[in-house]
Parts: C-alpha cells; structure tokens; sequence
C-alpha cells in the first residue's frame, strides 16, 4: 500500500503531469459475463495510475486488441476511463488490486486479495469459462474456486499456454502467457497465439 501510493506521488518523467489514482483496482465489465479474465496485478504506472486495469499500458494494449477482434470488447484500446471502451460477455479482475513492487506479488498479497475474487465469482453467475493470464492468474482462479464450491481438484491442473480444464460442469478453466513486455518483446507470445486463445474462448461459448 505504501509503496502503491509513493509511486502515484513521484510518477515517473513521462506521466509527470497525469493525476494517479493510487488506489486499490476495481474491476470492470459486463456483469452478465461468460467470460472472466483473471490477471496478475496493477501495473505501477498503467492501472495505478489510471484507475482502470490494463489500461495506459502496454499489457493492456495486447489484451484489448484481442478482445476486440474476438468482440468481447467495442474497441481495441484502452487509454483512460473515459475513453468509451465496453466489454461485453467478458469481465476483467486480477489476483491482486494494489501495484506491487517490480510487479511481483507475495503470498500474503494474494491471500489478502483473495476474498474480492471469491466474491466476484459468486456473483458472477453466468461464468462458463476463467481464463488466468500467466501462472499466478492461472493458479489463484483456481485456488478461488477451490476454496469456494469445497472442490477437492486431484490431480491439480497446471498451468500452460492453452489448457483447458474443466471444473465441473460448467466451468472451464483455460491458461495463457501473460502478455507481459517479457513474454511478447521476447517472442514467447505472439499476436497470433494471443488471439487463437480468444477465438478458441468465443467457439467455447458458442458451443
């Protein structure tokens, strides 16, 4: 928290004249969704300092691209809150709302973040398919639903680009790269896989 709001009063150069939101993340969406996409954390300078998560950054510029092309979303950039963008039949949240510091969360960040996502799953009642951005997303959604129906998942599904498993009868938990700088500079996520995830999403739902 402290260090979160530290860095929405230093900024950075760039940003310099931007007014931070600095606060815990809400997430957004359509709340009749059947899609949840489950991400890592606020970036310090994209969803820190522009109120709305994987916005103003270039994870964000990836994600919403791809939504867009499978139409989950009605434009395929997010800038700032009032830009427009509208998701439908998909919801955005993360494992944790506050930026931590070089973007890497501890498991007590996890665990104290935990209860929102619990909460957004119950009420999200028209969720058929989770998709967790890069492992930590992979892991907690799962770890969210365990912890909420009382499943018992064995063996426990592990994360990769492109699974799929199915949790019980109508909910599937799919896994992606992150598209992080890391993954897509690198080469490791590319356009192409990014958007065969969303397309194979939309071909779930229209099953």
């Amino acid at each position: 928290m402290a260090w979160r709001e530290q860095v929405a009063r230093e900024k950075i150069k760039r940003f310099a004249d931007d007014e931070y939101w600095g606060r815990p993340l809400p997430s957004f969406g359509d709340s009749r969704a059947r899609l949840l996409i489950v991400g890592l954390a606020p970036a310090a300078h994209g969803g820190n300092r522009t109120g709305r998560m994987f916005t103003g950054d270039r994870s964000g510029d990836w994600l919403f691209r791809a939504l867009h092309k499978a139409g989950f979303a009605n434009q395929p950039i997010s800038i700032n809150r009032e830009d427009g963008l509208r998701l439908t039949d998909c919801y955005i949240t993360a494992t944790a709302r506050c930026a931590p510091p070089q973007n890497k969360l501890t498991p007590a960040e996890m665990a104290n973040c935990r209860p929102f996502l619990l909460r957004e799953i119950a009420l999200l009642k028209n969720v058929q398919v989770i998709l967790g951005l890069g492992k930590i997303g992979f892991d907690n959604a799962l770890t969210a639903c365990e912890e909420l129906y009382h499943w018992r998942i064995t063996p426990r599904p592990k994360f990769g680009h492109g699974v799929e498993y199915q949790l019980d009868g109508k909910l599937l938990l799919m896994g992606t790269f992150h598209p992080s700088q890391q993954n897509t500079f690198t080469g490791k996520l590319t356009e192409a896989m990014f958007d065969k995830i969303f397309r194979r999403v939309r071909q779930l739902l229209q099953a």
